[in-house]
């Protein structure tokens, strides 16, 4: 009888110390009095280290919603006879903490008397390092969509996010050309403050704004009595983004006299300011912009060659809406939630027809006239969703697009929308899509971008017959 105990307590053991779980038990004074193989490799404390200790050696970071207490009187496991199945920590025999999923029950004997506590302990290690990577991933996924306010996911708004890149780690003169409406301004401020964060500054000016002598005095400053109305000194802005950068907006309107004066600059690194004969040095970086074509323009002679060759060390160009219209679904929900905010609104998505038209307009204010159509719907809009009716006048009629633009199937427009937010199916937004593509099930997985069974199994769990009544 004696061997045969001894046989089952060493099959037991064996059984035990071959569980991929933490395994431990406990008297009930709380003290441990098995420690499996498992519990050895996640806590790193051997059996003979663990057994006679309390379970206060592993430190438990929550038990019933508390800190262990370590005290077999209080423990909630005598009270509840067992607790819930839970992520939490342990501490680790080198002072770190390991997520695992706790588990106890209370063990009793025929007569309701208490055995002791089993207690499993499952090490959730290498599936928080899964759990990290997928973050990352997904932080990864986000910022290939975002760069600083930028937005686009298309392959041209890519090599832009490149270029920014390789721009910020540099020092040179910089041309970003583009439209109007375009964002050069945003692509300015991405180079600056990817490459000097906010520790410099970043001054802008826009050329177009200012007559010649006011530009002037702007950009160079002037000194106390250099002209009328010049009643103190003065910084210019050049002085002011000394270790930063200036950027210069619209430059293609510079007239031949100050594009004179920005040479000087880009080639000395030194500025006189109006009115005053002594040249002072500036550490500066200047990113210049234009929506006009510099090269035709210095082919016209309009523009002097060398300043453009000068201002061109690194050109960037920021392409139309036009050419990256895969951007668009990405950019209303942007500005819906711009908006959502700003009026304290609830809008959710587009419908259907309204993002087609606004994939197929040609948009000629390009980005900020998409803004402007968006926050034109917001006035308009009474409902959870933009429609059709609530664009401006010149998107929402089809005789108002400009030029004729590739006939795109609504597949695309919705796969394309569904991917920019996270608009969760539900049975009512089902039974439309079952209407809109007369009930035919695969097109609706492509529209959802799900398959036909998952598509009949939504059917079924929301109990729509699969052919229309």
């Amino acid at each position: 009888m004696e061997t045969q105990q001894l046989w089952n307590a060493n099959f037991l053991n064996q059984i035990l110390d071959i569980m991929a779980e933490g395994l431990f038990t406990l008297d009930d004074q709380g003290i441990i009095t098995s420690w499996n193989k498992s519990m050895e490799k996640i806590t790193g404390y051997y059996a003979r280290e663990a057994v006679g200790n309390t379970c206060k050696l592993i430190e438990c970071s929550q038990c019933f919603g508390k800190k262990c207490p370590a005290d077999i009187n209080k423990c909630g496991v005598i009270k509840h006879g067992k607790t819930e199945v839970k992520e939490c920590f342990i501490r680790h025999k080198d002072g770190y903490d390991i997520p695992v999923i706790k588990n106890a029950r209370l063990a009793l004997d025929d007569n309701d008397r208490i055995l002791g506590i089993v207690e499993t302990v499952t090490d959730l290690t290498e599936l928080s390092k899964i759990k990290k990577t997928a973050e990352e991933a997904q932080r990864k996924l986000k910022k290939v969509y975002w760069f600083r306010n930028i937005i686009g996911k298309s392959a041209v708004m890519q090599n832009v996010f490149d270029a920014i890149r390789a721009a910020a780690n540099s020092q040179v003169s910089v041309l970003i050309q583009g439209e109007s409406g375009t964002g050069k301004e945003l692509v300015a401020g991405a180079i600056h403050y990817s490459s000097a964060g906010d520790s410099t500054p970043l001054i802008t000016v826009n050329c177009s704004a200012l007559s010649e002598t006011l530009l002037e005095s702007e950009l160079f400053g002037h000194i106390k009595g250099a002209f009328t109305g010049a009643h103190r000194d003065r910084k210019g802005r050049f002085e002011e983004a000394d270790g930063g950068t200036v950027f210069l907006d619209e430059i293609g309107e510079l007239t031949p006299y100050m594009q004179v004066k920005l040479l000087r600059v880009l080639q000395e690194r030194e500025i006189e300011r109006v009115g005053e004969s002594k040249k002072r040095k500036i550490d500066i970086r200047i990113i210049a912009a234009t929506n006009k074509n510099l090269y035709e323009l210095t082919q016209q002679g309009k523009f002097r060659e060398d300043l453009f060759y000068r201002l061109k060390v690194f050109p960037i160009y920021v392409p139309p809406l036009r050419k990256r219209r895969e951007d668009i679904p990405l950019l209303v929900t942007h500005f819906i939630k711009k908006g959502n905010k700003r009026e304290n609104k609830l809008i959710k998505n587009v419908e259907t027809e309204a993002i087609k038209r606004l994939m197929e307009h040609t948009w000629p204010g390009n980005i900020r006239e998409l803004e402007n159509a968006v926050e034109h719907a917001f006035v308009i809009c009474n409902s959870d969703q933009i429609e059709l009716k609530d664009l401006p006048v010149e998107i929402r009629e089809k005789n108002s697009l400009i030029e004729k633009v590739p006939v795109v199937s609504e597949r695309v427009y919705m796969d394309a929308y569904k991917t920019s937010t996270s608009v969760k199916l539900t049975k009512n937004s089902l039974l439309e899509l079952l209407e809109e593509c007369n009930w035919n099930k695969a097109e609706v997985g492509r529209r959802i971008q799900k398959s036909r069974t998952s598509v009949w199994k939504y059917m079924k769990k929301w109990n729509i017959p699969l052919q229309k009544q």
